[in-house]
């Protein structure tokens, strides 16, 4: 079996060539030729851990997996991740464990892919400035993605702690200094919304993170961080100014994400308002942006599928 890690990812695998294997994922989930079982899940017996199995199956792409993630928010305040993940490539004809790919980083991956292949389906032809909100361990991926999807002169980040955004940019300059895009820290989301035509919030908010308003027409937005109902960061203004509403899963975002539940319980917004499945317009069911004066909102939760096509991709690449 091989073991996969991080370094052996970035030396094989780019971004680019993930948003291609998420695009891939999405349209084959939304034609029904992914096998993606619901989730099971186990908490330890203080409740202070979960861990959870997610298999999935793709006859056509010839591919099978086994995602193992383990969910211990405590171990932030011992200096450990929260997070621990693995997924293991199978043969799809001999069920043979091929691989084991450091779950963590694809994961990682595959969700500012998410984002990247949405702005490139449904964002505007012309678009400049770009809004971060959030930096935590899934915000690097998000703004290399967003950086790769459009040809940005600035994108401005916000989070929680000023310091540690300023700490972060720093790093992103490094990073990404091959991309010709300003990078700037600022004191709240509002500020980085403004006059944004691009915006990705990646946090773990109860509340909406900034003001509906700001969002100037023409915007395309990426809400990443919102998996579970209690869970809020878009303001509902948002859904009611939007012209389309596009999901990597109606289905899962309908059971999991409080960025709709918390606004369709309210009656502020209504599934009649809701456009479909980002992989319906990849495979031509579903049309993209139709002008550049609408507001869009693409809502991910992550799905299986994304997973399975992913770490399929960096196996082939890394043993071929």
């Amino acid at each position: 079996m091989r073991i996969i890690s991080r370094e052996d990812i970035d030396s094989h695998y780019s971004m680019e060539e993930c948003i291609d294997s998420v695009k891939d994922a999405f349209a084959l989930f939304s034609k029904g030729k992914v096998q993606v079982p619901l989730r099971t899940q186990i908490k330890n017996g203080e409740g202070s851990g979960t861990y959870l199995c997610m298999p999935a199956y793709c006859q056509e792409y010839n591919a099978s997996c086994v995602k193992l993630l383990n969910m211990f928010p405590g171990n932030v305040q011992q200096g450990l991740p929260a997070i621990h993940a693995q997924v293991f490539v199978m043969d799809a004809k001999s069920g043979v464990i091929n691989g084991m790919i450091d779950g963590n980083y694809l994961t990682q991956l595959r969700t500012g892919a998410a984002s990247g292949a949405a702005f490139k389906l449904l964002a505007k032809k012309k678009c400049e400035i770009g809004a971060l909100i959030g930096t935590g361990a899934q915000a690097a991926a998000q703004l290399e993605a967003m950086l790769i999807a459009k040809k940005l002169k600035e994108v401005r980040i916000a989070g929680l702690d000023f310091k540690r955004t300023q700490a972060f940019v720093a790093d992103m300059q490094q990073k990404m200094q091959h991309f010709p895009t300003k990078i700037l820290a600022v004191s709240d989301a509002n500020t980085a919304v403004e006059q944004a035509d691009l915006i990705v919030t990646v946090t773990s908010s109860q509340n909406p993170v900034f003001d509906g308003k700001r969002v100037k027409k023409g915007a395309t937005i990426s809400a990443v961080g919102s998996y579970q109902p209690h869970m809020q960061e878009i303001p509902a203004e948002v859904l009611t100014r939007a012209s389309k509403i596009y999901f990597d899963s109606q289905e899962a975002v309908l059971s999991e994400s409080g960025d709709i539940l918390v606004p369709l319980s309210l009656g502020i917004i209504k599934e009649e308002q809701f456009t479909g499945e980002i992989g319906q317009v990849i495979n031509g069911e579903l049309v993209s942006r139709e002008n550049a004066e609408e507001i869009i909102l693409f809502k991910t939760v992550g799905i299986a599928a994304q997973d399975l096509i992913v770490a399929q991709a960096i196996f082939d690449k890394v043993t071929n």
